[in-house]
């Protein structure tokens, strides 16, 4: 199948029809605006429901009512919108439902800016609703991965029944690459033991958030928190370059990490012997290969468009074991060059290895 030039919200929004999705409910905010666009335009075409709901609350909750019925529903936002949402994300995690969220980020915090930023991982990693609940997060690096981590949402919600966020930037939502949408070849998921449908003998189903029992809801929250350990035994994804041999290793997810290899590629030319370990998935976060590769490493170093969200899972898995530092020289806006981050490594380096 050959690639063609694609945005990466049009990428997204192209997939989620190729893995089945049925019902998208939305609200216009950018760096996201296009994904509802390019849906308006596909779904009714196809027969599929679109609604342009009247704001972020309605939108979600529409996701929930349809997922509730076993539909593959979605809805796309951005940060502060998302912000909106939190409460009925809180519910599709107790109500065990397959709720697909993109989220585009731009900056905040409040309304913010629509500059690019990478400052809703803590929100989508740790969740902004309450009670215990996680929700699975997978950060796409390029167009490519948009397409193919679009599928795996999909499945994986459904999988699992939990709600799964793709966390993309501002940045990757905008710009264009060469990608090829390849087949999508995840297994059906059979909902019918939950999903309802009020008919075929199955009327008497009911999902609902509250347990006024004490015990039953206990158990209840103790049983997500197995789903969560058997998806962190299973679904972890992660990307190395260059790490076999590294002393130095750069830490970054989403688009960021496209100038992290750059900068290894660089660095590697002046004797620097850097590496990069890129989390794919945010939660479950891959904190068993980093503590791994902490053992030989001098230095672990987190680069990110934030002031230090992912740095603190950064330095719970490498649990001491070396240097951890973080590279933020801004929160939102123009992506820290390759020269900016060399640079930076370069400093750390010289007093790493004048035995500072």
């Amino acid at each position: 199948m050959a690639k063609e030039l694609i945005k990466g919200n049009y990428a997204i929004a192209q997939a989620a029809l190729n893995a089945g999705c049925e019902c998208y409910f939305g609200y216009p905010i950018t760096p996201q605006t296009e994904i509802g666009e390019y849906l308006s335009l596909k779904m009714p075409e196809a027969g599929l429901a679109y609604v342009s709901a009247e704001s972020e609350i309605a939108a979600i909750n529409m996701v929930l009512g349809a997922c509730s019925t076993g539909a593959r529903a979605m809805t796309t936002s951005s940060s502060c919108a998302v912000s909106l949402m939190q409460e009925a994300l809180s519910y599709a995690a107790s109500d065990e439902l397959p709720v697909v969220l993109v989220n585009v980020m731009r900056a905040g915090p409040g309304l913010g800016s629509i500059y690019p930023a990478q400052g809703d991982y803590y929100q989508s990693v740790y969740g902004g609703g309450n009670g215990d609940y996680r929700m699975v997060v997978y950060a796409p690096s390029n167009v490519q991965e948009c397409i193919e981590l679009t599928y795996k949402t999909f499945y994986t919600a459904h999988k699992y029944r939990t709600p799964v966020i793709l966390l993309a930037d501002g940045v990757l939502g905008q710009m264009m690459e060469p990608a090829e949408f390849t087949q999508y070849s995840y297994p059906p998921v059979d909902n019918s033991s939950w999903a309802l449908c009020g008919a075929n003998g199955r009327a008497g189903k009911k999902i609902c958030s509250y347990g006024p029992d004490e015990a039953k809801h206990i158990q209840h929250v103790k049983d997500l928190f197995e789903k969560y350990k058997l998806i962190a035994e299973r679904e972890v994804m992660y990307e190395e370059y260059m790490t076999d041999d590294a002393d130095f290793l750069l830490v970054g997810f989403g688009s960021i990490a496209r100038h992290l290899k750059a900068s290894v590629k660089v660095l590697r030319t002046k004797g620097i012997k850097a590496g990069m370990f890129r989390p794919i998935t945010l939660f479950p976060f891959p904190e068993k290969r980093l503590n791994e590769l902490a053992d030989r490493c001098r230095e672990v170093m987190t680069v990110e468009m934030n002031m230090g969200q992912m740095y603190t899972d950064v330095r719970l898995a490498v649990n001491g074991k070396t240097k951890t530092t973080l590279l933020n020289l801004r929160p939102a806006g123009e992506w820290m060059s390759v020269e900016e981050i060399t640079e930076a490594v370069e400093k750390s380096t010289e007093k790493i290895y004048a035995g500072i």
